[in-house]
């Protein structure tokens, strides 16, 4: 499925494209006024706008409206080098100045991927919730569900701090899996859902960890049960198994150790867990010697004292 990944570039080129306004320039028809007439109200203008800025002395900026065209134009020009601060702070001004527009609504989707790229994921989470819960018809809404789920990948921490935000990118993730599945975000969406499942799973197996060298075996098992029963397709199944196996023994429960340990040899039967699991079951060696992916038991070799102690 690497085939599948989205990258960077290829998530701007998707809402940069096809999103630039025409510019239309507004030529005034006011009649021709002589040079002469035109010079006095100018001077006059002049002069009022030094003392209006003597009288003022503030750094305040001044409030410019612009044609809805020119903000969102130059907007997109600053994606297009990647300048994001520059771009988000436009594309709210296309928001503020022009609300009603058609365009205010593809300003807030721009913007919110600007708050992305720059790494302000809650501002883009933010700005993707209103966009979805305003605009659930708009053809650009598998991207705000997939741009909020990426929001939320990015976020994810190892397995030793809290989990919320990899549960998050799940349930963002798995909604576009679930209500675009034709489109061409689901496949990448779905690779992300394997990975953050083995996230999730991960964490888990840490805490399953800590209550069983604890000696808290029953704490140690309900963990890696719902491992198997919830992240059964993980890379931590095997582990699960034998560590399941191992909790059981320790607290001599042997049919339960041997019934996970033959769940273990039947779906895993080269790893090494299964080899773990065997020994500690059975109370022997063993090791795969002819190569086959299947573990064969070692005679027990006894030393030169062992020989002569038959006992």
């Amino acid at each position: 499925m690497s085939g599948a990944r989205i990258t960077r570039s290829q998530l701007r080129k998707a809402i940069v494209s096809d999103c630039r306004l025409p510019i239309t320039r507004h030529i005034s028809e006011q009649p021709e006024i002589s040079r002469g007439v035109r010079r006095q109200p100018f001077a006059a203008l002049v002069v009022a706008a030094m003392v209006l800025a003597a009288c003022t002395g503030t750094d305040e900026e001044v409030y410019v409206e612009r044609p809805v065209e020119e903000l969102y134009n130059e907007a997109v020009d600053q994606v297009t080098v990647e300048n994001y601060t520059e771009a988000s702070d436009l594309f709210l001004e296309v928001e503020r100045q022009h609300p009603y527009s058609i365009w205010a609504t593809k300003a807030q989707l721009m913007g919110s991927y600007s708050f992305y790229a720059r790494g302000q994921y809650d501002d883009a989470i933010l700005g993707l919730d209103r966009f979805i819960q305003l605009h659930p018809g708009n053809r650009d809404i598998a991207y705000a569900y997939y741009l909020k789920g990426l929001s939320y990948y990015e976020q994810i921490t190892d397995v030793g701090r809290d989990q919320r935000t990899t549960e998050l990118a799940l349930q963002s993730l798995s909604d576009v899996s679930r209500r675009f599945p034709e489109s061409k975000y689901a496949r990448d969406a779905q690779l992300k859902i394997d990975l953050t499942q083995d996230h999730l799973a991960g964490k888990e197996m840490e805490v399953g960890r800590f209550y069983l060298n604890r000696g808290q075996y029953l704490a140690a098992i309900n963990r890696f049960r719902n491992v198997i029963d919830t992240y059964q397709s993980t890379t931590h199944t095997p582990e699960a198994l034998h560590r399941i196996s191992e909790a059981y023994t320790a607290i001599g429960i042997e049919p339960e150790a041997r019934e996970n340990a033959a769940v273990l040899g039947h779906n895993f039967p080269g790893s090494q867990w299964y080899i773990d699991s065997y020994q500690l079951v059975e109370d022997v060696v063993v090791r795969d010697i002819d190569g086959d992916g299947v573990a064969d038991q070692i005679p027990e070799e006894r030393g030169f004292f062992g020989r002569l102690w038959p006992f």
